[in-house]
């Protein structure tokens, strides 16, 4: 996972952070960006870190290219792959552009893709159709030809079931009618910037005035005179504008420009209740593919994930993140994780992948190891978008170095750009906190490093009253503490 800060890059998690799950890209060659910095300290909950490294956007990926067809292959059976064999094996992967990582988790970055065109993404769809079409074709005919066999023979013969499979009934609290009733209510993002680099990401209804909830990093290029349309399950499209968005959350709200009647807004759930072990439902369009389904369990909760949404001059989000294994891929950003019931309980946002994750030299889909924004969060964060269109961010007042092997939270000796490190008249300042101080709880929540007590303080409303303990000079104290705020990612 990747995150940009206060001029330095971060440093790795002690936790194995994941990368952000990048929206799915487009049909232009990819190019790599740069590799990550150096390390250095960010606030916690104080000023906003800067860049330290430019991930460059990428001008897209190849589409999938069809083989040749072999001499006698069925006619528009399609093409079939070198050497003759048939039928062909199913299409290649499109690959994803580099973001210039150097698979550092916590100091590589990753990038915003290009947008599909038509023709990348048809040339996907076309692929997969021609696998099932050439496999339903040679079946079909092996199938005719046992049967005209037995018909001249007293071989056995099939027993055929009493009713079809669309005849079944599916219950409520099945995935399948967890699915029905949510597809609907599931957007396909399309988002493009002024100059015409943009990626696909995944949204769903938020309210009936037409606000859908996603990642920032998932509109992040059409922010300033993009292009942005979002397209239901049924293939109705409709144009869309950016009410508000929160990079360091990572969440944002955009809107229907006409919404249609009738809209169904997902069920919100509560994600402090989640369990690990509990059931998960995941819907978005992994690799441009719209309205997927997959299914796997909570396997963690309250993992620290940072991020960024790879764009040029990007800065990091984080979060307190709920762990799945459901298959989450690039365009599964901004897509509904579901419990049982079909309640949304997070939002996925990011991967944790073998190969440096998505944003190193090659993109690489689900190893099981899938993030999602708690929706207890991500629902404060919205209300606040559509309010007033600009997030809210609690703060401590004080900042703390980035790199893991502090032990905790360490309060740095000086602050960004010379300023103190603890903000005079600050909540850290009134309660007694001093440079040096390591942070080690918020609560009852463990804090081992700097990003894992930014991404606690983020899942709290500024006002709330919170109990730090810290060791100074070898000792253990505690201290109560009001949480501040900044309004705005700048």
């Amino acid at each position: 996972m990747s995150t940009e800060n206060e001029g330095t890059a971060v440093p790795p998690a002690p936790s194995a952070p994941p990368v952000p799950v990048d929206t799915s890209a487009a049909s232009v060659p990819p190019e790599q960006a740069p590799g990550p910095g150096s390390h250095g300290a960010a606030p916690a909950g104080h000023d906003w870190p800067a860049p330290t490294h430019e991930a460059h956007s990428p001008q897209g990926a190849p589409t999938a290219t069809l083989p040749h067809v072999p001499p006698g292959a069925p006619e528009g059976a399609g093409p079939a792959p070198e050497g003759g064999a048939w039928p062909p094996p199913p299409p290649p992967t499109p690959s994803y552009s580099g973001g210039g990582g150097s698979g550092d988790g916590w100091g590589s970055s990753y990038q915003q893709p290009a947008p599909k065109s038509g023709g990348g993404r048809g040339g996907l769809v076309a692929a997969v159709l021609v696998a099932a079409l050439i496999a339903g074709g040679v079946g079909g005919g092996i199938g005719y030809w046992a049967a005209d066999r037995n018909d001249d023979s007293s071989g056995s013969t099939t027993v055929s079931a009493p009713s079809g499979g669309g005849d079944l009934k599916r219950d409520p609290g099945t995935v399948a009618g967890v699915a029905a009733t949510a597809l609907p209510s599931t957007v396909t993002i399309e988002a493009e910037g002024s100059n015409g680099e943009g990626g696909t990401g995944t949204g769903f209804v938020f309210d009936t005035q037409g606000h859908i909830l996603t990642n920032n990093h998932v509109v992040a290029e059409a922010v300033e005179n993009g292009k942005l349309s979002a397209t239901f399950s049924n293939g109705k499209k409709y144009d869309a504008e950016v009410v508000g968005h929160a990079q360091g959350y990572d969440v944002a709200v955009i809107k229907l420009k006409k919404a249609p009647a009738g809209l169904k807004p997902l069920p919100l759930g509560n994600s402090d209740k989640v369990a690990v072990g509990d059931s998960t439902i995941a819907i978005g369009a992994p690799f441009g593919l719209s309205n997927t389904v997959t299914t796997g369990i909570i396997s963690a909760k309250n993992r620290p994930v940072a991020s960024s949404d790879g764009s040029s001059g990007s800065k990091a989000s984080y979060m307190s993140a709920l762990q799945t294994d459901a298959s989450i891929n690039p365009g599964n950003s901004g897509g509904p994780l579901l419990d049982a019931k079909g309640s949304v309980i997070g939002i996925n946002s990011a991967i944790q992948s073998t190969s440096g994750g998505l944003g190193g030299t090659s993109q690489s889909g689900s190893i099981g190891l899938g993030f999602a924004i708690p929706v207890n969060q991500a629902k404060n964060v919205a209300q606040e978008l559509i309010r007033t269109g600009e997030p809210v961010y609690p703060v401590i007042g004080a900042s703390v170095f980035l790199e893991e092997g502090t032990g905790g939270a360490k309060i740095t000796e000086q602050g960004a750009s010379g300023s103190d490190a603890v903000t005079p008249g600050g909540p850290a300042d009134k309660a007694g906190l001093k440079p040096g101080d390591v942070i080690t709880k918020l609560d009852d929540r463990v804090i081992d490093s700097g990003p894992t007590l930014i991404g606690e303080i983020w899942t709290h409303k500024p006002g709330d009253t919170v109990e730090l303990t810290y060791t100074r000079d070898g000792k253990q104290q505690t201290a109560e503490l009001t949480l501040g705020q900044r309004k705005g990612d700048s």
